[in-house]
């Protein structure tokens, strides 16, 4: 089981309570689920910014909706850092007010 969470780790080490190797699998778990997270936040974002670059107005303003919600989700759930998340939010929402 543990070397199907740990195929793509370059070094591993193996633990030597049971208490540790527990700590092990939810840490993997975690990174795994953080990654996933992160990933959505950034195609939302690209969304975004790709709605600002063509310079459409409403459908900005729909995927900005739609961002600000799942960054919110991953500041609360503590994958990103609430400073962090509330930057990414104002960034955007400067960038989709510019175009009124």
């Amino acid at each position: 089981m543990l070397s199907e969470l740990f195929d793509d780790r370059e070094e591993v080490f193996l633990a030597t309570h049971k208490s540790a190797e527990k700590r092990m699998r939810q840490n993997e778990r975690r990174r795994m689920r953080n990654a996933s997270v992160k990933s959505h936040v950034k195609t939302r974002v690209k969304a975004v910014l790709a709605a600002v670059d063509a310079k459409d107005r409403e459908t900005s303003v729909e995927a900005l909706t739609v961002a600000r919600k799942i960054i919110a989700k991953a500041s609360s759930r503590g994958v990103l850092h609430r400073n962090n998340a509330a930057r990414k939010i104002s960034r955007l929402t400067r960038k989709v007010n510019a175009l009124a």
